[in-house]
């Protein structure tokens, strides 16, 4: 069996997550016993929900185990099976973790899938556009938005894993999107290629006052869905510039991933726009993954989505990756490439 080598959570951050709350391992691949499978890991997920669930405490997910394989998502090559429904050479989609290789309990629901290997398009997109993270943009939108032609619905970081998704969608209900994202380059990248109709660069917009002017501008008919990943004052600019009724898919807070409070400024805005407002977790909704993907495997086919990816080499990048990731360093979704 082959050796494998794993990124563990060796001690919980104080603040700021650092490399040295990671700790890279190596350790013996046990033999896959009956109703299991042995992937091997071609491409590892990195997302911003990760970052919470380094933390003990409340969430809706249980803390990351310390000195335990970090959790992920994966898709790789299966290399041996004993269970029915996999063989050796299929590729699969899974949530094997930071490590080189996994071994599967292939009989759970929802361990492993295997991936249609007719599709025309790149495996690494399974864990992003055709993925968790394009399943993610489209019930926010679809389900909780609920956009109608003609409205103007935004997105927080515009271009990461979710975002990129965003606009292709948007633009097929006839809506005007409009992305938020850091620095010129993301910003044009959001409009020339990902379909925006315009991006407004946060550094440029460091406080509510100055956000809030740019989101009049880019919104001069208010806003009417707005899609949350980051928090903090551009939250509090997005409600200042809200249309009656308007609704909030809350996704991510990754402002406040470091466990700084993140306090609303005016709150009332809630109740005098009677806004809806509603968090979710996209695991909880397995009925939407059918038509969702369905959807954005269709854009994608057409070019109408064209993601973009930031790749790491090898399991030892992990970590710094992942840093980067929550400073809005990638372009696009973060992966890391294991083979």
């Amino acid at each position: 069996m082959p050796i494998n080598r794993q990124i563990v959570l060796d001690n919980r951050p104080a603040g700021e997550a650092t490399v040295n709350n990671f700790r890279l391992v190596t350790s013996q691949t046990p033999a896959p016993q009956p109703g299991q499978v042995l992937v091997r890991h071609h491409y590892l997920s990195l997302d911003p929900y990760m970052r919470g669930r380094m933390n003990d405490s409340k969430s809706y997910a249980q803390p990351q185990p310390l000195g335990q394989v970090m959790l992920g998502g994966t898709v790789g090559e299966v290399l041996e099976s004993r269970h029915p429904q996999f063989k050796p050479g299929d590729m699969v989609l899974g949530a094997g973790g930071w490590q080189e290789f996994s071994v599967v309990d292939a009989g759970t629901p929802g361990a492993l899938s295997k991936l249609d290997a007719a599709a025309q398009v790149p495996l690494s997109y399974y864990l992003g556009a055709l993925g968790m993270p394009g399943v993610t943009a489209w019930y926010g939108l679809v389900k909780i938005i609920e956009p109608r032609a003609g409205q103007t619905v935004v997105v927080s970081a515009a271009t990461g894993a979710v975002g990129s998704a965003f606009a292709a969608l948007a633009k097929t209900r006839g809506c005007r999107a409009v992305g938020i994202a850091g620095g010129p380059d993301k910003c044009r990248y959001a409009v020339e290629e990902l379909g925006f109709d315009v991006c407004i660069d946060h550094r440029l917009h460091t406080d509510i006052k100055s956000m809030s002017g740019a989101l009049k501008d880019a919104c001069p008919q208010g806003i009417d869905g707005y899609f949350e990943n980051v928090g903090g004052h551009i939250l509090d600019a997005v409600l200042l510039r809200s249309n009656a009724f308007a609704r909030i898919a809350v996704c991510g807070m990754i402002a406040g991933y470091d466990g700084t409070p993140l306090p609303l400024r005016n709150p009332a805005l809630i109740l005098t726009n009677r806004l809806k407002v509603q968090g979710f977790i996209v695991g909880e909704h397995q009925e939407v993954w059918p038509p969702a993907l369905a959807e954005l495997t269709a854009l994608a086919a057409s070019g109408k989505l064209r993601p973009r990816e930031t790749i790491a080499q090898g399991i030892e990048s992990a970590p710094q990756a992942f840093l980067g990731l929550l400073k809005g360093r990638n372009f696009g979704k973060q992966l890391v490439k294991l083979v």
